[in-house]
């Protein structure tokens, strides 16, 4: 039969296409010449007119930039400044005229390029290289009385009023061509939307004529689809078409489609059907029978065997399980091991074998009418976490299709899981049942054991009872001499547990001192340095400024005094060093300290002596200072308004208690400060007494302090012999009472003045009072600059700082510098002992102890030692300022010794005493 011409959806579209291209391609030269010419003048535009504005802001920028530089140049005098000037003073003039040739076709605007041109010269020679060169001369009153009439300023107004009107005219000129341009776009577009309308009609005559070829031949196809479909999901229907093109290639693929479904259809069925038909059931066999008969029901095999694995001494073993159309147990082996058979080779390899050229010995299909031969074996092995755990093996009169083989390997898939699992619950099964077996045992083995044990209970009863009596007895003894050893080993404990809390106290507070003394000294130098305003460059702002800075670092030094008092007192560190104090200078002193606080609060300063008062009695004058001066502090510091009474006198003899008059001195002093402030509550008189206790301990409160004062002072009080009362009353005022003994023949013992102390504090009478005493920091004193001498003995003389914190190094720098002196630094005792070796003689060595490397004692030892420098000054400097300090640098080899914060005046004096010496 002749091959009927094919003619394709794609040839019929290529047509139709191939038309529409013609025309569009007509359409497109017709439009390209109008576009050209449009583009022109586009570009005209863009070229043109942003070429202008951009010399214009390019010129007001060169202007911008030599007023810039004018101005910064007479004002700093600055010659960077001119630069800029310079720069924009020789670009200028090229940008003009390169704007000024732009608007060659344009007069108007040329013209008002000449009138601001005229400007640029006008400000440049009426106020630009004029007040440049009054700056280069310095002549400074002719530059004020220039800027006072400030001509610049009128030329720089004009020069942007003329920009801005030549920006206007340019504007509006752009404006026009715009318009112009907009007109020639309006008729391209009309004419485009014509050539548009008449591209549409010939695609639509196009399209309707090929879509109407292709439709019809659709159609065709889908209603033998939709014939389909009426039939419920029966898809035995297939699609016929008379056409010769795609439509006809679609039909047959359509075809081929319903056939792959309706298998898939068929597969997931039986896929389904078998997963669901073994549910439930719990035994291997029972489950080997079902599979067998549901499988051979699904492909149309005649005969099958199933084979389990079993585990025996040679090793895992494949048994019969169950047979499908079995004759008499006649239907295979009843076991096979791994590799052996086609079973076994199965299991080994793990894979399936299909075997369609079946020999004549093969297992024979038994029916009513005969035995057949098989045309088809099909051995697939079923796995379980990759390990083969069953194998099936079916027989067939006809051929196993790809799809029956397909359907089987799907169903093995998750069989083995189920296998798995029925194996597992036979498994449990039969361990539940050993498990009641062997409970039951043990059930009466314990009835047998309990019985016994009741028996050995009672007997051991008896005896317990015995040794009770017995344990009584020992263990009052051992009681006694247990708690004779446990307390002595506490005590011990605790002696030496107290030994290393005061060694570690110690290490902490002096590493402590010396973290906070170190940046305190760089304060204290450099704000003392500010306060004197040698060279006069502060206002009296900044020296007020400085002095507080310096106040407030003799404040934090008091305060870190304070607490190495404190801990040296707790600790029994503190030297106590008596000598004799002239007690008539006392209120002088409390006078000259204090009056201008009183000034400052508006509160009145009483100071009482009586006649009896000795003049010179022993004690600790330092101390004995620290104790009224805290005590004034805080009356000052808690009174408002009204009066602060000082009252000194001698402690009568009718007055003086037992315990006082055991005390061997010549006479008690009785000094007690009255106040009319906010007073404390007698609930917390012992309270204050206490380090770190406040009478108001919160966090908002109207007082600061650290509550250090008054346990200082009671802490110097006991050291001294004497003691402190407290009377005091809420909203009226407090009394605070110093008892002290002159001690002319030394320190009393320790006991009779704790004892002399809790005694009188027992007898004083105590108002009810209501408020807090906490300790206020000394009184700061400035310290005068220090009196240079007539012959300065600092100049030209060589010092060498050792110190590893930079922030002294400057500070002692900047001190000395003005003084005259060459100055060197090292920051450790390495690099000071490489610049001794290597550099010019020092004439003086200011060493810091504390150092990394090699610390100050180390370097001092060196020096002395390996250098041979034993007539080098050599001034030590610690932070550390604790008990034998001064003996250790001395010892090293220092000269002198000198605690931070450095106090100026200590620190040149001690350097004369030796750069003279």
């Amino acid at each position: 039969m002749e091959k009927k011409m094919r003619f394709g959806i794609k040839s019929k579209i290529i047509i139709g296409y191939l038309i529409v291209i013609i025309c569009l391609f007509i359409a497109f030269i017709v439009l390209n010449s109008q576009i050209s010419s449009l583009q022109k003048e586009r570009n005209f535009i863009i070229d043109h007119d942003i070429e202008v504005h951009d010399l214009t802001n390019r010129i007001e920028k060169h202007l911008l930039d030599m007023e810039t530089g004018q101005r910064g140049y007479i004002i700093t005098g600055e010659a960077s400044y001119l630069e800029p000037y310079n720069s924009a003073a020789s670009s200028w003039e090229k940008d003009y005229n390169a704007l000024y040739q732009l608007l060659n076709n344009n007069p108007r605007q040329q013209e008002k390029l000449e009138e601001i041109k005229k400007s640029i010269q006008g400000w440049i020679e009426a106020a630009g290289e004029p007040t440049i060169a009054l700056k280069k001369e310095n002549n400074t009153k002719e530059l004020q009385q220039f800027f006072e009439k400030d001509l610049g300023r009128q030329y720089m107004d004009d020069m942007r009023s003329q920009f801005s009107s030549f920006r206007n005219v340019e504007k509006k000129s752009t404006e026009t061509r715009a318009t112009e341009l907009d007109e020639k776009n309006q008729k391209i577009k009309i004419g485009l939307y014509g050539l548009l309308l008449f591209v549409t009609l010939i695609s639509l005559v196009i399209a309707i004529v090929l879509s109407n070829s292709i439709v019809n031949t659709i159609k065709e196809v889908t209603q033998t689809i939709k014939r389909i479909t009426a039939l419920k999901g029966e898809l035995k229907g297939r699609i016929k078409v008379r056409s010769n093109d795609e439509i006809k290639d679609l039909g047959l693929a359509t075809n081929a489609l319903l056939e792959n479904i309706e298998e898939r259809n068929w597969l997931q069925t039986n896929i389904a059907h078998a997963v669901t038909m073994y549910q439930g059931i719990a035994s291997v066999d029972k489950l080997a029978e079902k599979f067998l008969f549901t499988v051979s029901e699904m492909t149309g095999a005649s005969f099958g065997v199933f084979y389990v694995r079993e585990e025996n001494d040679k090793g895992n073993l494949f048994v019969k399980q169950a047979a499908f159309a079995d004759r008499k147990g006649e239907a295979g082996r009843e076991s096979f091991l791994i590799g052996e058979g086609l079973i076994g080779q199965a299991a080994l390899e793990k894979r399936t074998f299909v075997i369609n050229d079946v020999p004549d010995t093969y297992q024979l299909i038994t029916s009513g009418l005969g035995d057949v031969k098989p045309n088809s074996i099909f051995i697939v092995p079923v796995l379980f976490e990759d390990e083969v755990i069953a194998v099936i093996e079916l027989a067939s009169l006809h051929e196993f299709t790809v799809l029956e083989q397909e359907l089987i390997s799907q169903v093995i898939e998750t069989f083995g899981l189920t296998i798995n699992g029925v194996i597992r619950r036979m498994e449990i099964a039969r361990l539940l049942k050993e498990s009641q077996a062997m409970t039951e045992e043990l059930q009466a083995q314990s009835e047998e054991l309990q019985t016994q044990s009741e028996e050995l209970q009672m007997q051991s009863e008896e005896l317990r009872m015995i040794n009770e009596q017995l344990e009584e007895r020992t263990k009052d003894a051992e009681e006694k001499s247990f708690e004779l050893e446990a307390a002595k080993e506490d005590l011990e404990e605790k002696a030496h547990q107290l030994e290393l809390n005061s060694q570690y106290k110690s290490e902490f507070l002096a590493n402590m001192s010396h973290e906070l003394r170190t940046p305190l000294n760089s304060i204290l130098i450099l704000s003392e340095m500010l306060e004197e305003n040698a060279a006069k460059t502060l206002s009296e702002d900044e020296e007020e400024y400085a002095r507080i800075i310096h106040s407030s670092g003799k404040d934090l030094l008091a305060l870190i005094n304070d607490i190495l008092d404190l801990s040296k007192v707790e600790s029994g560190k503190l030297d106590v060093l008596l000598a004799e104090m002239n007690m008539s200078e006392l209120p002088d002193q409390i006078e000259r300290n204090f009056s201008h606080v009183a000034e400052q609060k508006k509160v009145q300063l009483k100071i009482n002596k009586a006649q009896d008062v000795p003049d010179i009695i022993h004690t600790d004058e330092k101390r004995f200072q620290q104790i009224v001066k805290n005590l004034l502090s805080n009356a000052f510091k808690f009174t408002e308004s009204g009066s602060v009474t000082v009252s000194i006198q001698r402690v009568a003899d009718h007055r003086l208690t037992t315990a006082m008059r055991t005390v061997d001195t010549d006479c008690w002093l009785e000094i007690s400060v009255a106040d009319t402030g906010i007073g404390i509550p007698k609930e917390k008189h012992q309270l204050i007494f206490e380090a770190f206790q406040q009478a108001d301990g919160a966090t908002v409160r109207k007082y600061g302090g650290t509550g250090l004062g008054l346990s200082i002072c009671s802490e110097f009080a006991k050291l001294l012999g004497g003691w402190i009362s407290l009377s005091s009353e809420v909203g009226k005022g407090s009394t605070f009472t110093l008892y002290l003994p002159s001690l002319s023949k030394g320190l009393i013992d320790y006991e009779k003045v704790n004892f002399v102390y809790e005694e009188v504090a027992v007898s004083v009478e105590e108002a009810e009072p209501e408020t807090e005493v906490t300790e206020i920091d000394h009184p700061v004193q400035r310290v005068a600059p220090p009196v240079q001498d007539d012959e300065n003995v600092f100049q030209d003389k060589r010092v060498l700082i050792v110190d590893d914190d930079q922030r002294n190094i400057f500070a002692l720098k900047t001190a000395l510098a003005k003084q005259g002196m060459t100055i060197m630094t090292a920051h450790n005792g390495i690099e000071c002992l490489e610049m001794m070796k290597t550099s010019e003689p020092f004439d003086l060595i200011l060493m810091d102890i504390m150092m990394p490397q090699m610390d100050g004692y180390e370097a001092m030892q060196k020096i002395r030692g390996e250098l041979k420098l034993v007539d080098l000054p050599i001034i030590a400097l610690t932070a550390k300022a604790m008990k034998n300090d001064r003996e250790k640098c001395l010892e090293a080899g220092a000269s002198d010794y000198i605690s931070k914060p450095l106090d100026l005046n200590q620190l040149f004096s001690v350097m004369r005493v030796w750069l003279v010496n």
